[in-house]
């Protein structure tokens, strides 16, 4: 029976690699000159601190735009709250959303229920195991599932025939 695995997945290699240039970039900025502004990743969170909400903002943006360069989907960021933080310094958290929850494959398995796909999903950790009949079935499941924004992003593993 054809099968295939729905992920989301973020290579955590290329996170690094964006906030390392990030941060040089910063250390080079006119604007951020004697400024106490610094970023790092600890585990699935990326902590910005800064003097004000406008030097985070422009931490965020100078972030965002190279973690677009190295192909990591932004979906996968959940911006968190400004929230003041020890030494008179701004705090902000952006989340990376890695793996499927069980919520989020519950919409997708009603999502191919409700799109009349002859494929059934099975929910397996933090991954998605879709099977069906035919690949022809399955190909057209996945061609869905990514014209469906479900807030991070998708990735299709594993295709058996």
């Amino acid at each position: 029976m054809p099968s295939f695995d729905v992920v989301s997945e973020v290579d955590m290699q290329e996170v690094d690699n964006a906030l390392h240039t990030t941060v040089k970039e910063i250390t080079t900025r006119y604007d951020f000159k004697g400024s106490k502004a610094r970023m790092e990743r600890k585990d699935k969170e990326i902590i910005l601190l800064a003097e004000d909400e406008y030097k985070l903002g422009q931490m965020l943006d100078l972030l965002s735009a190279r973690l677009v360069k190295r192909g990591v989907d932004l979906k996968a960021l959940e911006v968190g709250q400004v929230a003041a933080a020890a030494g008179g310094l701004e705090r902000q958290v952006l989340g990376l959303k890695v793996g499927l929850e069980t919520e989020t494959s519950k919409r997708l398995i009603k999502f191919l229920k409700e799109g009349k796909f002859k494929a059934q999903g099975s929910i397996q950790g933090d991954q998605l195991r879709v099977s069906g009949k035919s690949r022809d079935e399955l190909q057209a499941a996945i061609a869905a599932l990514r014209g469906h924004d479900f807030g991070l992003p998708l990735q299709f593993t594993n295709f058996r025939d």
